[in-house]
């Protein structure tokens, strides 16, 4: 009743005046004891913010008024800046040689697998090609013997140089060559190599070779489906070189078919001959598989057709 009287007259304050009022009234009671306990809990920080305090007012109240002072911290700025200056020009130096000893070394290591890359015999880079997995490495020393060569020289041009590049050997005549001439001497290294290893792969070491291959499926499988993906042999259909294509023999139904790829179809048969698969089963006879009792059997409407 007695703030209604007073709120009525026509002089007193409005409301949002007293409470404005109170507000600063409570928190200057609730903002004075926190000031006096914090002072007395941390004497240490108070005395710290004065010290700060004073000698900011004392830096800010003395001026400069030696100019030979001024000029002299000048020039030990200067000379600051000046060596900075160098410090980094020198850093910056640093990393450039460094970067250029590594350059240097990344240049070296790649030279250095360049030459390992390089180390690789001619045979085994053949063999490596796509399209030429069916081929097995021939020993050099098997390559060397003359007798295991014996009438190939009438049926390759270039027998000598082709040879010379199979075994790796440096020939003073190949600097004189053309390009066309030098592509000449490496599609008769090609057909060598292929006379040779239809050889080869007849003997006791060439049928070892291609036992492995046999064994990691480098041949393919037979795409015939009661097969169940029986291992294949290569196989050439004449022993005359460019008559006929390589192909695929599966043993377990006993027909030949294109290799899947490409690459391998365009392989000449020659180079595995029409006797490799059957004395290579006939050598490992546990290899050879029964044949599939299971077969297609053509309907109409689930009838057997009626073969007249």
């Amino acid at each position: 009743m007695h703030r209604d009287s007073r709120g009525g007259g026509g002089g007193g304050a409005s409301k949002s005046e007293i409470m404005g009022g109170l507000s600063s009234l409570d928190r200057k009671r609730i903002n004075d004891p926190l000031d006096k306990h914090l002072e007395k809990s941390s004497p240490s920080t108070s005395r710290v913010l004065k010290d700060k305090s004073s000698a900011v007012l004392a830096t800010a109240a003395v001026p400069s008024t030696s100019a030979g002072i001024g000029g002299a911290a000048g020039k030990s700025h200067q000379r600051l800046d000046h060596r900075d200056t160098r410090s980094s020009s020198t850093l910056t130096t640093n990393k450039i040689k460094a970067s250029d000893d590594e350059s240097v070394t990344d240049s070296e290591e790649s030279d250095v697998s360049g030459s390992d890359g390089d180390d690789t015999s001619w045979i085994s880079w053949f063999c490596n090609l796509r399209g030429n997995e069916f081929f097995c490495e021939v020993d050099d020393e098997y390559i060397q013997d003359d007798f295991n060569l014996c009438g190939l020289s009438s049926q390759v041009p270039y027998y000598d140089y082709a040879l010379d590049l199979i075994l790796d050997v440096e020939s003073s005549h190949s600097d004189m060559f053309t390009e066309e001439q030098n592509e000449l001497v490496e599609s008769a290294a090609e057909m060598l190599y292929g006379l040779i290893h239809v050889r080869y792969i007849s003997t006791t070491k060439g049928m070892a070779a291609m036992l492995e291959k046999y064994k990691n499926f480098d041949f393919g499988r037979c795409p015939r489906v009661y097969c169940c993906g029986q291992p294949c042999l290569p196989v050439g259909q004449s022993d005359i070189p460019r008559s006929s294509t390589v192909k695929a023999y599966c043993a377990k139904c006993e027909d030949i078919y294109y290799p899947r790829s490409k690459y391998q179809g365009n392989i000449d048969g020659a180079y595995f001959g029409t006797t490799f698969p059957h004395l290579f089963l006939m050598t490992y006879g546990h290899l050879k598989p029964q044949k599939p009792a299971q077969g297609y059997v053509p309907r109409v409407f689930g009838f057997k057709l009626h073969r007249p």
